[in-house]
């Protein structure tokens, strides 16, 4: 959604954007990096429950009604 913006309080001013992929699990094990804190596997039904922004939880649903087309906002 091009319209959603975040100023924050010491000024700085950004255009937020969040990417999402599909994958599937071929083999190897769960490993956190530099850039994340937890990894785990969830079920649909939990997803609800985890801390996101709503445009994630907005993308992973859209994902879950297998629609042929992404929603660009």
């Amino acid at each position: 959604d091009p319209r959603h913006i975040i100023a924050y309080s010491d000024g700085e001013v950004r255009r937020q954007f969040n990417v999402c992929f599909t994958a599937r699990v071929v083999g190897g094990r769960l490993t956190i990096s530099d850039e994340s804190t937890e990894l785990r596997f969830v079920q649909p039904q939990e997803i609800d429950q985890l801390p996101m922004h709503h445009t994630q939880r907005l993308r992973i649903r859209h994902f879950l009604e297998h629609r042929e087309r992404p929603y660009l906002g």
